[in-house]
């Protein structure tokens, strides 16, 4: 559902969970989403488990939900035998690019979440070929913004083996977000697109600056390069 049709104004979207193929393609680039249903979190821990060593998924995600949120619960026990979290925090998702194949296809994930978004080879070659999509947290400091969107949490898998940051959480949720969609079904991305505009002037913003001193391995002086 979508909350207004103002081209003056940014859409906003809500998606009930988990997100069907019709609902995922009528998202655009730049606008808002709210989540509701069941969110999961993943991340390198929980791939190394399943993809590596090919231990068993947990839960039935393909029934429970189809959006893996990579990021860091602030949760504590809430004295109930369950927990509370007041924040959670998205973390960079590119650094899990290697895993992200296998885990679309092993969970039928068609949503991920996170910051810094994905290599821009993924979108088209990975993403969009699976029908998932990225959405990006809007910046740093919404994190209790976003905790007010978890009404409990369902369960928690692996918490004593792997921590509270890197365990896989089931999150209900309800109007969670806001999230900016980045990527779309065809594998168009917002940060790839301004990555474009940025690096074709480049040079001219570096212009006069002494070369960089490189002391380690693989620091390049190659702007076009850097993780904005």
């Amino acid at each position: 559902m979508v909350d207004n049709t103002n081209d003056d104004e940014i859409k906003v979207f809500h998606l009930n969970l988990p997100a069907t193929t019709e609902d995922l393609s009528t998202l655009e680039l730049g606008s808002a989403v709210y989540l509701n249903g069941v969110v999961y979190t993943a991340r390198e821990g929980v791939y190394k488990k399943v993809l590596e060593n090919d231990v068993p998924l947990p839960a039935d995600l393909r029934t429970l939900s189809n959006v893996n949120f990579h990021c860091s619960p602030a949760a504590a026990p809430d004295g109930e035998g369950s927990y509370r979290v007041g924040a959670v925090t998205a973390t960079a998702s590119f650094r899990f690019s290697k895993w992200i194949p296998g885990w679309l296809e092993r969970t039928g994930a068609r949503i991920l979440i996170g910051k810094g978004g994905m290599p821009a080879e993924d979108y088209k070659k990975i993403l969009a070929p699976a029908g998932a999509i990225y959405l990006t947290t809007v910046g740093y400091g919404t994190g209790a913004l976003l905790g007010r969107g978890i009404k409990r949490v369902r369960d928690v898998f692996w918490l004593d083996e792997l921590g509270i940051a890197q365990a896989m959480w089931l999150f209900e949720v309800e109007n969670f977000g806001p999230f900016i969609v980045e990527s779309d079904l065809q594998g168009n991305s917002l940060f790839a697109q301004h990555g474009e505009i940025i690096n074709a002037g480049i040079e001219k913003l570096y212009a006069g600056f002494k070369p960089p001193a490189l002391h380690r391995y693989g620091e390049t002086d190659d702007r076009r390069n850097e993780v904005m």
